[in-house]
Formats: structure tokens, sequence, C-alpha cells
């Protein structure tokens, strides 16, 4: 008997839903600026995933800072954990509410550096120019074009 429907990473549906809905919870609630920290209110912070553990005990929140001054907002953020988690239960329709830990998001530097990688000149050179990308023709297309050919 299958107990959860993985996704195409190998992660739980559940799991990832209830993760989203602490996300969304999160990002409202640093949104409103109820909390009161210097570091927290003069930045905007994306809340960019919530992994949640298997016993939803345990989140990690991974944030980032428009600042790039992840590392002070994480902090701040992590001290106020205790408020954070209770704002969250109150949105939150679950029976357990799980601890947050927060943690720097890195996948936006890593989408910078597959751009830098990709404007590379012997890179470029491989890639078609801009605007010229034809689009793909479906197998439904192409059959549509023999059709007169008999």
């Amino acid at each position: 008997m299958v107990r959860s429907t993985p996704d195409a990473q190998g992660r739980p549906i559940r799991l990832q839903r209830i993760g989203e809905q602490v996300r969304h919870a999160l990002a409202e609630i640093i949104a409103r600026g109820d909390l009161r920290d210097e570091i927290i209110t003069r930045t905007i912070i994306s809340v960019s995933e919530v992994r949640v553990t298997p016993d939803l005990r345990q989140a990690t929140v991974f944030v980032k800072a428009s600042n790039g001054d992840d590392e002070a907002v994480v902090k701040a953020l992590g001290q106020h954990r205790g408020w954070l988690r209770g704002e969250v239960a109150k949105q939150l329709a679950t029976k357990y509410t799980p601890d947050l830990s927060f943690r720097r998001d890195d996948s936006f530097d890593a989408g910078a550096r597959i751009d830098e990688v990709l404007r590379r000149p012997e890179i470029a050179r491989d890639l078609p120019p801009a605007g010229t990308v034809q689009p793909w023709k479906s197998l439904a297309d192409s059959m549509d074009d023999d059709v007169g050919d008999d």
C-alpha cells in the first residue's frame, strides 16, 4: 500500500503542500511588518522554500535578503523563531506546527552562475542569436503536413 504520492524529486506531495502553507504564512507575517526588528523591517525578504520533515516537527526555511545581507537576516529571523512559529500555527490547520530553522537560499546564486556561464564568449558563439529560435513543431503538426502527400 502506497502511503504517500511522491513528486518528480521523490518528496511526498503532502509535505510539499504543508511546506507551501508555511511559506505563504511566513511571507505574509514578514510582509505585514509585525516583527519589531530593524534588520527585518528595513530589508525585503524572500521566503523561497520551506522543507518539512516527514514527522512535521521541523521545517527549514530558505530566505534571501534584497540587500544581500543574508546572514544578518537569517540570524534576526532565528531570534524570533518562537514568535514566528506561534503566528504560523494560527494560520496552519495541522496537528503540529513545525519548529522553524532559517537558512540562506543559495539557489539564486546558482542561477546567476549558470547565466554567467551562458554569457561567456566561447559558449555564446554556439547559441543561436536572440529572437531566432524557431518553435518546435509538434508530432501532430508534422503528421498534418503528410496527409495530402499520397
